[in-house]
């Protein structure tokens, strides 16, 4: 290829680099943004109506002390929700936003920290694309959409903890880097207690964040080569003594002995039976999963992600830190296949907790998903970016550049398929969200009408979404949790169905 071809097929790139990357930006955050709009039109269900009526009546102290004295133990997870209902409805109609801006911010942050490591200058408008077609996929692709983005209850205990989980991981970054010892000293703190707090707010997230800890920690042996000092390994080690320290207080409490007591196990976990039933409804969620092509996604935003900061600087050679010193090929191979290993094994362990807890049917629960899918998406996205640099590089040398825009184009064309597909989905939730939010607010002015009028049995007709519980799920009313929680929410003695 002539000098003045490859100028030209550069400049070409250039300008095609923007329009892509534009595009992927207004479609991920057209979906996201109606996803944070019907933060709006969310109204109680299930066990908002607990979380609300305490979170009024007990304030935030409270119903932390209820979680763990009568409930489950989860400590921070309670503390959060006496933030979030803690003005009503306020706090559940932003915290869409709240998780959607946090996440995006600390997905660009992290994004831009992993290309650095490759030697290529990060792509701004590219990192946003990634982060918001990840975060799409991660909120619309699967089967529990409603759940994972708007249910104030399941986003507290399985969406904000990857939200921390991020933001933890760029606190280690920084902390391993820090030349003074004193301020290497406070990261040192804050990942244990950060890992404490993720302990007690969900146990899906701390199997599977303790897990990746403890696989980074061991890899950042100093011996080993992968790591120079200590102190990827000390902040490894801090963060699993805070997550384990957190699960001790969780499973220890009296609330979790309650519940516990509520669905005694009839043979252990780690008995033959109980294992081989886990791993076959480990399968089955599976099956789900990869049912969804769409999550594919992220690997082809990855790759365009990789094909885009390719041009920006010189990569080096594989296998060299930025020291120049050569990193040992096995733990090149380990570090490249740590993903795999901690996504196979942290779902495993996460329906092995569900089916303790919730029986056969535990897996079901997708709403617990989102703590292994969510580092299944952001680990698809890196193997992506990994196999666009590589090809950048692989096309310079071979000099076919010219085939680098086909790639780009094919990248962000899969990318933008894999978001078309959750146009329908998106377009249900819309419809379902607002429906009920109509319906809601005219239920609840009666409701609220006749409490003023003083009465004290009133009627309630179940408004059902997002495959969660009202009142009147069982026929026994004295096990209604839900009914009795209306109650307390209106301020009457009981509700009866309409």
């Amino acid at each position: 290829m002539t000098t003045a071809s490859t100028e030209g097929n550069r400049r070409f790139v250039r300008r095609l680099l923007p329009v892509a990357g534009g595009t992927l930006v207004a479609a991920a955050g057209a979906l996201i943004a109606v996803g944070c709009f019907l933060g709006l039109y969310v109204r109680p269900t299930s066990d908002d109506w607990c979380a609300a009526w305490k979170s009024r009546d007990m304030g935030v102290l409270g119903i932390t002390h209820d979680f763990y004295s009568t409930q489950n133990g989860r400590i921070t997870n309670a503390f959060l929700s006496g933030i979030v209902y803690g003005d009503g409805l306020a706090g559940v109609k932003i915290l869409p936003t709240v998780i959607a801006v946090a996440l995006t911010v600390g997905l660009v942050l992290l994004g831009v920290q992993f290309l650095r490591c490759l030697g290529v200058k990060p792509p701004v408008l590219l990192l946003l694309a990634a982060a918001l077609a990840v975060q799409a996929l991660i909120y619309f692709a699967g089967t529990r959409s409603y759940q994972v983005l708007l249910w104030a209850p399941a986003t507290i205990s399985h969406t904000i903890p990857s939200v921390i989980g991020v933001w933890a991981l760029l606190l280690g970054i920084w902390t391993v880097r820090q030349p003074r010892a004193g301020v290497r000293a406070g990261g040192f703190a804050a990942a244990f207690l950060i890992g404490f707090a993720i302990g007690t707010l969900s146990e899906s997230f701390s199997l599977v964040s303790g897990l990746l800890a403890a696989c980074v920690g061991l890899l950042a042996v100093p011996r080993l080569g992968l790591a120079r000092t200590w102190h990827p390994f000390t902040w490894c080690l801090l963060w699993c003594a805070g997550v384990a320290c957190g699960l001790i207080v969780l499973t220890t409490s009296p609330g979790a002995r309650w519940r516990r007591a509520q669905q005694p196990a009839k043979e252990s976990m780690l008995s033959a039976g109980e294992l081989r039933g886990t791993f076959e409804d480990w399968l089955r969620m599976w099956d789900t999963v990869t049912g969804q092509w769409a999550y594919l996604g992220a690997a082809a935003v990855g790759l365009l992600l990789g094909l885009g900061a390719g041009l920006a600087a010189r990569v080096p050679a594989p296998g060299k830190r930025e020291s120049g010193r050569a990193v040992p090929r096995p733990m090149l191979v380990a570090l490249l296949l740590l993903p795999v290993l901690v996504v196979v094994l942290g779902s495993f362990a996460v329906v092995l907790g569900l089916r303790s807890g919730y029986g056969p049917t535990g897996w079901t629960y997708a709403r617990t998903w989102t703590n292994y899918l969510v580092p299944m998406e952001l680990a698809l996205c890196a193997y992506g970016a990994l196999l666009g640099v590589w090809a950048r590089r692989f096309l310079a040398r071979r000099g076919v550049a010219v085939a680098l825009p086909a790639g780009i184009v094919v990248a962000a064309g899969l990318t933008l398929a894999s978001l078309a597909v959750l146009v329908p989905s998106v377009k249900e939730l819309t419809t379902a969200t607002v429906t009920r939010s109509v319906a809601w607010d005219a239920q609840n002015s009666r409701i609220r009408t006749e409490a003023a009028r003083g009465a004290t049995d009133l009627g309630y007709q179940p408004i059902y979404i997002g495959s969660l519980a009202e009142p009147f799920f069982t026929s026994d009313y004295r096990r209604d949790w839900v009914a009795a929680c209306v109650s307390s929410w209106y301020g009457i003695e009981r509700i009866h169905r309409l």
